[in-house]
């Protein structure tokens, strides 16, 4: 009678497996390490943007509303669409349960998503194992200044809507696209830049209606590689999305206001990340690199890719007018600039799996990291770094009047830390209004007097930088110091209070 022999593992499931764990450990490593710098850096806390969104979360959870009024601002009764109320409900529960902790843990939690997702576009557009590695560590690279803002969904859902799009066309399939209505009716009520995902549906629908339109016409070079889905499921897809962004407390009105919103002419004027790229740093010459690269890319193909090119141009015009923008072309730039050089796309087969170990991995690395971040006392002496911790607590501990006169750049730092003082100015443009910021900045930059400002003028207590062109004259001009007393001062900013007029 014959006995069972033992069959030893053959040598392509040996090398199938040790292929597996070479590629566990480069995803594992890619996809924790931006979050565990965090951990050890915590720039997290000092965003100057995140307090306003903290302040306003913990409000939210407190009273069981959503604002529509200028809260914690001198000006309460002016309207307030405030289109990122999901996001400050998040970032509230969170802080409820971790306190100050709660800021770096969500950035660590958007830089270990950010990583999956440009890997995942990545791999879409067709690259290699390998070479999705190397775009992925270099996207996450090139979006610089990633913090626990509202913006974070944006750029995240931004790279998931290019994915199902990218996927849709290379199948031939509206299936994919069925996800994008419950995706836009989050977008719409954690960000308001949710309307550059609409300017991208909008340019693949166009790309659809070009692409038709050509091949009516005959036209023969239209990409072998792409099956556009139906154009009729595609319009009804684009037509839920945009009324699904319409399902949040403000209905049309965060639509409406997107452009002033997100360009503040008082913005273009007096923030460097608003300007047009000067091309003085590494990473805006990396950055046109790539953008150059993937053109040429798309021009080997001998062919037309129409939502591909468009995408990349409308990208590269708007990330090159604004610095802050730069995502808008990394993303798309990600996804073809391997398409034109690579005739014959590693094969990838469908794994729905393959990147549960490495996330899971790189989930226990930043569980591990934050289970070691410091307490909030020791996190309060790094926020000190950036923000007048200590004059804060002078004027809270010495009952000093208001209504208070605050830097643009600490105003959503005072609005949490300080509510008893509202704030003269925060980041909350669409609150304030172009006329107000304008005349404001003159006033902080000396090209108005400070006479002029009527906010200014009916100020008991200022609570300015120490180095600030105004701190200076209170102190130095005899005019303006008979008119101030300084009751506070230290490196870093510097307390006044206004002097009782003579009877």
């Amino acid at each position: 009678m014959p006995q069972p022999t033992h069959i030893a593992a053959g040598p392509s499931e040996a090398s199938g497996s040790s292929q597996s764990l070479v590629r566990v450990l480069p995803l594992t490593v890619l996809f924790s390490a931006a979050a565990v710098y965090e951990a050890v850096h915590l720039s997290a806390v000092l965003a100057p943007g995140v307090w306003i969104h903290l302040r306003t979360g913990l409000w939210i959870l407190q009273n069981h509303s959503i604002p529509r009024s200028g809260l914690f601002s001198q000006f309460p009764k002016l309207p307030w669409n405030d289109a990122n109320w999901g996001f400050q409900v998040l970032l509230g529960q969170a802080y409820r349960i971790f306190g100050l902790r709660a800021l770096p843990i969500l950035l660590m939690a958007f830089k270990v998503a950010l990583a999956v997702t440009t890997f995942l576009l990545a791999r879409a557009g067709r690259a290699s194992f390998w070479g999705a590695i190397l775009l992925s560590a270099l996207a996450q690279w090139l979006i610089s200044g990633v913090q626990p803002m509202p913006s974070v969904f944006s750029i995240l859902f931004f790279a998931v809507e290019l994915r199902l799009l990218v996927r849709s066309r290379q199948s031939g399939s509206a299936r994919e696209l069925f996800w994008l209505p419950p995706l836009f009716l989050l977008w719409a009520n954690l960000d308001i830049e949710f309307v550059f995902g609409l300017l991208l549906l909008g340019l693949f629908l166009l790309a659809l209606l070009v692409e038709r339109s050509l091949q009516t016409l005959g036209v023969t070079w239209i990409s072998d590689r792409i099956q556009p889905p139906d154009l009729l499921q595609t319009g009804g897809i684009t037509l839920l999305s945009l009324l699904a962004t319409l399902a949040n407390p403000f209905t049309f009105h965060p639509l409406a206001e997107a452009f002033s919103t997100l360009y503040s002419n008082a913005w273009f004027e007096y923030f460097a990340e608003m300007k047009a790229m000067a091309f003085r740093q590494p990473r805006d010459f990396l950055l046109m690199l790539l953008v150059m690269t993937t053109f040429l890319s798309l021009a080997r193909r001998r062919s037309v890719d129409a939502f591909g090119l468009l995408t990349l141009l409308a990208g590269t015009l708007i990330a090159f007018r604004v610095q802050r923008e730069g995502w808008l072309v990394v993303l798309p730039a990600i996804v073809w600039i391997f398409d034109g050089f690579n005739r014959k796309p590693e094969p990838q087969p469908n794994r729905r799996w393959a990147l549960l170990p490495p996330i899971a991995l790189a989930a226990l690395a930043v569980i591990i990291a934050a289970a070691f971040l410091p307490n909030s006392t020791v996190l309060m002496d790094k926020v000190g770094q950036d923000f007048p911790v200590k004059a804060c607590d002078s004027i809270e501990k010495n009952h000093l009047p208001p209504p208070l006169y605050n830097p643009y750049i600490w105003g959503g730092f005072l609005a949490w830390y300080l509510p008893d003082y509202p704030v003269v100015v925060d980041s909350r443009v669409e609150l304030y209004g172009d006329d107000f910021l304008t005349k404001y900045f003159e006033v902080i930059g000396g090209k108005r007097r400070l006479e002029e400002d009527p906010n200014f003028m009916r100020s008991s207590t200022l609570l300015l930088e120490k180095q600030s062109a105004i701190a200076k004259a209170l102190t130095n001009l005899p005019v303006l110091s008979a008119q101030y007393r300084l009751v506070y001062s230290d490196d870093q900013a510097s307390v006044f209070v206004r002097k009782p007029a003579n009877p």
